[in-house]
């Protein structure tokens, strides 16, 4: 079990950061990549190898049939992973802290940590930490609720790998750089990405019990369904699905307020967004290409319509989908979730113009999608 380091990603960004124009962005990039990586991930390969020395259960633990919800960003991906992990003891989800250590050495060790501070120090660190997570995520959490305890899309585990999609939010350089089309990788190196993040999902099991399923979340993912098929055999997909005139330019805002908040010029941002946006179109379709390919994959299309109007419903449809039996406990707990969600209007609203697009060519290029959802027809398209 060693920790995994893509050194073709690693210097394909080196040598883009050393060709940056922006002396301060070239110079904080390269210590980034020079100083700060390495010693990070140094540390974590180091732990990755003891993990399998200090706790030898690790390698008679399986992951069997876990559940990964994919599809376009924004489309209701986060409800239905938080709706899920509600039914208590029956799931196994990454913590965004969980990934940023991702050997089960760390783990144990902040575990351990985080009891002498309640028992001892009456949580002091907790206080900080806390504080610091209200400064950090203070932008992000007007549209995402984002912090070191809450569950978080599995990607980040890859992150000291220098393999996870999150890099873009940093660099964007989409278009030199591809963390998204994991399924159209060579084979040797796709097989290395997920047989290791097949061993971190395998150590956060081993932490929160090996009987349990794990719970992915990844829009990123989107663009690997069939790695995940191929790596994960009884895996089991889910797809939410909403109208692309609203998930696509809230994407695109979403990103581009992190690429503004670090100055990066307007030209190369206009530039990422075109390419983000034409990388939305694979992600509608390339999930339900894939599970067409593979009938004997159990998966569930949610209409982010339905989730949002009645989750206690739709999540039961996706349980039976699934063939996840549903407890009267958590039924009567989606009961009064779905009370509070119908109270629910979001305050956010996006314009296509804004980035560039048009509805019609949305529309052409997704027709099947607006015929079968009928968005049209329900006045969801503008």
């Amino acid at each position: 079990m060693f920790f995994h380091f893509s050194f073709s990603n690693y210097f394909k960004m080196l040598r883009l950061a050393w060709g940056e124009t922006i002396p301060a962005v070239r110079w904080y990039f390269l210590a980034v990549l020079l100083l700060w990586v390495p010693a990070v991930s140094l540390l974590h390969a180091l732990c990755f190898f003891l993990d399998g020395i200090l706790f030898p259960g690790l390698w008679r633990t399986e992951v069997r049939e876990p559940i990964f919800v994919v599809g376009h960003a924004r489309s209701g991906t986060t409800l239905v992973h938080r709706l899920m992990n509600r039914d208590e003891g029956r799931f196994s989800s990454f913590r965004l802290y969980e990934m940023y250590f991702p050997s089960l050495l760390q783990k144990r060790a902040i575990r351990l940590v985080m009891r002498l501070d309640r028992a001892a120090l009456g949580g002091a660190i907790e206080r900080r930490v806390r504080a610091w997570e209200d400064r950090h995520y203070a932008a992000v959490r007007k549209v995402h609720k984002m912090g070191l305890t809450e569950h978080e899309e599995d990607d980040m585990v890859l992150y000291y790998s220098c393999a996870s999609g999150f890099w873009i939010t940093k660099m964007p350089y989409m278009g030199d750089l591809d963390f998204y089309r994991v399924d159209e990788w060579p084979e040797r190196k796709r097989k290395r990405l997920m047989r290791f993040y097949r061993d971190c999902v395998r150590r956060q099991l081993y932490l929160n019990g090996a009987d349990k399923i794990h719970l992915s979340k990844n829009p990123l993912f989107a663009g690997r369904v069939e790695a995940l098929i191929e790596t994960f055999p009884g895996a089991r997909i889910v797809v939410p699905i909403r109208n692309p005139e609203e998930t696509i330019p809230s994407l695109l805002k979403l990103v581009s307020t992190g690429w503004r908040r670090l100055r990066w010029p307007p030209e190369r941002i206009e530039r990422c967004q075109r390419i983000l946006a034409e990388q939305s179109f694979h992600t509608y379709r390339h999930p339900l290409e894939v599970l067409e390919r593979h009938p004997q994959t159990r998966s569930a299309l949610v209409d982010y319509r339905a989730l949002v109007e009645d989750p206690a419903s739709t999540i039961a449809e996706l349980y039976g989908s699934l063939d996840l039996p549903m407890s009267t406990e958590y039924r009567a707990l989606l009961d009064d979730e779905s009370a509070r969600t119908r109270k629910h209007v979001s305050g956010h609203s996006y314009s296509l113009e804004e980035f560039g697009l048009e509805a019609d060519s949305i529309e052409t290029r997704l027709a099947d999608l607006y015929e079968r959802y009928g968005w049209k027809t329900e006045g969801e398209s503008r």
